[in-house]
């Protein structure tokens, strides 16, 4: 039997990992819906539209007949991109987006199976404070800091009991993928920063502070394990912290990254890459031409990401040396058991990116 999913965010870091996934598997039909057109659709149906939109969101019900799952990875991010993240505004819109979506949901598909939501280590509180460690689903939560993942949580659970269908949510920690101009991805974000270092004649310097302990999630694993929890009974009603099964320092894997990107790694010289990559937007104009690069200007490249490459890196906050480690003990045990050394996937996503010519050739 054909399962319907609709990926909704599929323009994004995670949505289009999933949009690529499930395009090749059997027996799926994919929709893809978010604002902007994905680089490419592998035979999914794009629906264009916009979450905030109330009223187009009700008109969607015709387009959505017959689905099966719903893969949910939009994400609305404030321009002040970690303040944002407490932001009440920030907060409201998120779960405004679910809700609009789900009222075209709730009247197109009867038969809906199963949903799956992300949230991430800001329910451990990451972003506020030292957490333990690791933490664990369902124990360490700080649902006390105000946080768009408890309204969409609550809202699933409340609509659940309306329905014949069920959720898994999934935490990641730090995702990398394909993606342009996502609030957070640091592959175009380190990927620029080093092509400008490059074309200086220097060595891939690091901009970086506090030597901050990380786990990373690659995009393309993230969604096998969505793919997974959409017909696991495992996964049933569950949440499951996510990565890649490895730890990293940032200076430990500098030199893959460097290596990957055809430079030499260089010595500590901590910058602010949110407010000087911004300065160098025409240097990275003459780049694209010489190079005959696809990607666009660094505004619409990057996004965000160099805020958050500044959050990642320690820069500007001694804070970030604290520890954020999250237990996948639960997912492992409920059969999802894939992983991949974090160096390999630096690696591997630099070389997509070089070979789709989104960066410039080593």
């Amino acid at each position: 039997m054909t399962n319907r999913v609709l990926i909704a965010g599929g323009s994004g870091l995670v949505g289009f990992a999933a949009l690529k996934l499930f395009s090749r598997l059997p027996d799926w039909d994919v929709l893809v819906l978010s604002r902007r057109r994905p680089p490419e659709l592998f035979n999914a149906r794009f629906i264009p539209a916009d979450l905030l939109d109330e009223n187009a969101c009700a008109g969607l019900a015709d387009q959505l007949g017959g689905l099966t799952h719903i893969v949910y990875t939009a994400l609305h991010e404030r321009p002040e991109l970690i303040a944002g993240w407490r932001h009440e505004a920030q907060i409201r819109t998120n779960d405004r987006m679910l809700r609009n979506l789900f009222a075209a949901v709730e009247r197109a598909a009867p038969d809906l199976k199963h949903v799956t939501l992300l949230q991430g280590s800001k329910a451990y509180g990451v972003h506020v404070r030292p957490i333990a460690i690791p933490a664990r689903e369902d124990r360490d939560e700080v649902c006390e800091e105000p946080n768009f993942y408890w309204l969409q949580e609550e809202f699933l659970k409340e609509r659940q009991r309306h329905g014949n269908w069920h959720w898994t949510i999934l935490r990641p920690q730090i995702i990398f993928g394909e993606s342009f101009g996502s609030p957070m991805n640091l592959i175009p974000a380190i990927g620029t920063y080093a092509a400008l270092l490059k074309e200086d004649g220097l060595p891939l310097l690091y901009p970086g502070a506090t030597p901050n302990l990380n786990e990373a999630v690659d995009a393309d694993l993230l969604a096998r394990a969505i793919a997974w929890a959409g017909h696991a009974p495992s996964a049933i009603d569950q949440v499951f912290n996510i990565t890649n099964g490895d730890v990293f320092l940032w200076r430990s894997v500098w030199p893959a990254i460097a290596e990957a990107l055809g430079m030499q790694a260089g010595g500590d010289a901590p910058i602010s890459l949110a407010l000087e990559m911004p300065k160098r937007a025409n240097d990275w104009e003459r780049i694209r031409t010489q190079y005959q690069l696809v990607s666009p200007g660094l505004e619409h490249f990057v996004g965000l990401s160099f805020q958050y490459a500044d959050s990642c890196l320690g820069y500007g906050d001694e804070r970030r040396g604290d520890p954020a480690l999250l237990s996948t003990v639960k997912l492992r045990q409920a059969g999802f058991h894939e992983f991949i050394d974090t160096e390999v996937m630096l690696q591997k996503w630099f070389r997509i990116f070089q070979e789709k010519r989104y960066l410039p050739p080593v």
